[in-house]
């Protein structure tokens, strides 16, 4: 079983930089069956729990369209997650890799993305499916999932150009 902030081994943990401000506003709150990291699932699921999205003024009517998009991608800030470690090993099978070759929580900046199923919007909450965060989760951003968004913009040259 996991212990709450062990280091296993082959971690590495750092003592992270002074923070300051980016300017990341919380927008809403999100409301999930969970409470413990523990019991938290490590990937939502599209047959997971109903979970509510409640968005904070004055972001309500940011919401109008996106009611047509099936799938919503939801940025959150994981408010319980640690934030030193630069190696990890998460199936504690004694093998490391950085912190950004895995979707660990653990990172420098603990922001989390989720692909969710939209159930409905009901004025300033949505039910969705798909969630892996804890219950009082600070919402940053919605966006339709970009797998289904056409971009307004055509392509222009250069767009798709790799540097050598």
């Amino acid at each position: 079983m996991v212990r709450l902030n062990e280091i296993r081994a082959g971690e590495v943990a750092v003592d992270p930089p002074a923070a300051t401000d980016a300017g990341l506003v919380y927008i809403g709150r999100i409301r999930t069956p969970w409470t413990d990291r523990l019991a938290c699932p490590r990937q939502g699921r599209a047959d997971g729990p109903a979970c509510r999205i409640e968005l904070f003024e004055p972001w309500v009517a940011a919401l109008d369209g996106l009611s047509a998009y099936p799938r919503i991608e939801v940025l959150y800030w994981l408010d319980a997650a640690r934030r030193d470690l630069v190696r990890q090993s998460p199936a504690n099978d004694g093998l490391t890799r950085g912190t950004f070759a895995l979707r660990s929580p653990v990172r420098p900046n603990p922001i989390g993305t989720s692909i969710a199923h939209l159930v409905s919007i009901a004025g300033a909450v949505l039910t969705v499916r798909g969630l892996d965060c804890l219950d009082g989760t600070p919402l940053l951003d919605l966006k339709p999932d970009r797998t289904l968004f056409t971009p307004i913009a055509k392509p222009q040259p250069g767009d798709f150009e790799t540097e050598a």
